[in-house]
């Protein structure tokens, strides 16, 4: 497996989001390269100081995409993004919602759940962890079941309508803003935000190895807080090879290629995909 070079996956520097990278860099099949500054992946933004936010103000973002659940927005905390508008949720922790820049200035947010009740394990980790008792954390992690829910999980990605639908988003998103700077993430930018990174990769016709190799940096970047994990949550705190190869996997069981994929899964057309090449790549 190739790792990123050191064009590649570069850290944004921000001390409250350690796996915050550009995925400028990566060479495409046609001998292309995905343009820095247009695509920033990152885990959740609600602990910036006052120098990340600085760095993040610099940038010039034109839409922050949170991909968590409204429960998720509500216990971690609204992003802190320099001039990202402010956004009252509804009640649903599933529902869409889209927050214009105030007077068009600053980015855009927008709200678009990747939430299932059957893969809420924020919620399960909640109640095992709240609850103190080893055997509560052992019951729904222990003898394989963490990485085994990882991996329906990554599953899922793929085979659900409703999920599909908002990956397809963000990706719409991301070609119609025409190479304007796009924020994505979730909550520790490694899951939802991996596969949407691997989706973009694929789409602009990066090698599947870079593609792995950019999914599994995260491990590099947030090793220090893997570290503190605790033996029974590493196959929740850790990416793992199986799990994208899982998502990879269902779209080949039920699509001939990723081009139909793209057509037939996610529903964006050939003229997306010219658009988003156009603008990401260089």
């Amino acid at each position: 497996m190739t790792a990123p070079s050191t064009e590649t996956a570069r850290s944004l520097g921000l001390a409250a989001a350690v796996n915050a990278r550009d995925l400028g860099g990566y060479r495409t099949a046609d001998g292309r390269t995905v343009r820095a500054g247009a695509l920033l992946r990152t885990e959740a933004l609600s602990r910036l100081g006052e120098d990340d936010r600085a760095l993040l103000g610099a940038i010039g973002l034109r839409h922050v995409v949170d991909l968590r659940s409204l429960d998720e927005v509500r216990h971690l905390g609204a992003d802190l993004v320099p001039g990202l508008p402010a956004a009252v949720l509804p009640p649903d922790a599933a529902a869409t919602l889209t927050v214009p820049a105030l007077d068009g200035l600053g980015p855009t947010l927008h709200h678009l759940p990747v939430f299932s009740a059957d893969f809420d394990l924020y919620v399960e980790l909640r109640r095992a962890l709240g609850s103190g008792d080893p055997a509560a954390m052992h019951a729904v992690l222990g003898d394989g079941r963490g990485a085994a829910m990882m991996t329906a999980m990554y599953r899922w990605f793929v085979t659900d309508a409703v999920a599909r639908s908002r990956f397809a988003a963000v990706l719409r998103l991301i070609a119609e803003a025409d190479g304007a700077p796009v924020l994505f993430h979730c909550t520790a930018g490694k899951d939802r935000t991996g596969w949407t990174a691997a989706l973009l990769l694929t789409a602009l016709g990066v090698d599947r190895a870079d593609v792995r190799a950019d999914y599994l940096l995260t491990n590099e970047r947030a090793a220090a807080l893997i570290a503190r994990v605790d033996p029974l949550m590493q196959p929740l705190a850790r990416a793992e090879e199986g799990y994208l190869d899982a998502a990879f996997e269902e779209v080949a069981l039920g699509w001939t290629g990723f081009e139909h994929f793209w057509q037939d899964g996610l529903g964006l057309t050939e003229e997306h995909l010219v658009r988003l090449r156009r603008a990401c790549t260089a």
